[in-house]
């Protein structure tokens, strides 16, 4: 008779792996502040409306912070809703990727703080997009 030993059956922590994913995404876009604004001395402003607002490193912490959650929150919903969550969730976040970029393309003050702003989009965007998606129900 033949022994067998019992194994555990590891089950990925979604939970911690996509909290890993929205804090990754927001390091990686305060690392970008970090070097665009005191490194490299860009002036990092934004058209808001008819005024002109300083991009905090604040400002980029909330904002890639929200659109992770809310990419999470969509991606749950998904999983809940649909077998094929994870393609249809990839096809909506590389759309709201894209429509994303309409904010610093017409936003920025000027060439480099545009470039920094599309720069801190598709950093921000890459992450969350490769992360939630790994993990995600095929």
């Amino acid at each position: 008779m033949e022994t067998t030993i019992p194994t555990a059956v590891t089950r990925p922590n979604r939970r911690r792996d996509r909290l890993l994913t929205v804090f990754a995404a927001t390091a990686a876009a305060l690392l970008g502040w970090v070097v665009a604004v005191p490194l490299a001395g860009v002036e990092l402003t934004a058209r808001v409306g008819s005024d002109v607002q300083r991009v905090t490193p604040a400002a980029v912490a909330v904002s890639t912070l929200l659109a992770g959650l809310a990419g999470w929150a969509l991606l749950a919903l998904l999983e809940r809703l649909t077998a094929r969550a994870r393609t249809v969730w990839t096809v909506v976040a590389a759309l709201v990727l894209l429509v994303s970029l309409l904010g610093p393309l017409g936003g920025g003050v000027g060439q480099a703080a545009t470039l920094t702003l599309v720069a801190f989009h598709l950093v921000a965007g890459t992450v969350l997009i490769t992360g939630l998606r790994r993990g995600a129900a095929a």
